[in-house]
């Protein structure tokens, strides 16, 4: 059984991991190398940035999977937010060919879930595994 290991702010203890899913628009495959290697920093710098610890993450072609740890008072919607916007803008103006694929880079969905019912080392382990399935 994984150790749940409590963070704190000013105000609360927590323990606040996410699972995060999402998509290009139309669900296009067009998350490959170069461009899949760019969103992986991309992801990092901002989850450094706003204090979010990025437990596991895969890039596969058509969508994201995240495990996250954010504080709940920063607010994990503000947290992908700032991931999808600042993601589409580099992505789009690094690699042009995105611009004339797709009319914007993400779609406005994603899927969130509370990492709780199952232990984290299950929820890891199925991120990981994404590639080889």
């Amino acid at each position: 059984m994984d150790a749940i290991p409590y963070k704190s702010n000013k105000n609360v203890y927590y323990s606040c991991k996410y699972h995060v899913v999402w998509c290009p628009k139309y669900r296009r495959k067009v998350l490959v190398e170069p461009i899949a290697e760019r969103l992986k920093q991309i992801i990092t710098q901002v989850c450094q940035e706003h204090q979010a610890d990025l437990l596991s993450m895969e890039i596969m072609p058509d969508h994201v999977h995240l495990l996250v740890e954010c504080d709940p008072q920063f607010g994990i919607h503000r947290l992908i937010r700032l991931l999808k916007g600042r993601s589409s803008r580099l992505l789009r103006q690094e690699f042009p060919p995105l611009k004339s694929k797709l009319p914007t880079l993400w779609t406005n969905s994603y899927f969130l879930s509370t990492v709780g019912c199952a232990p984290l080392s299950v929820i890891k382990q199925y991120i990981e595994n994404q590639k080889h399935v």
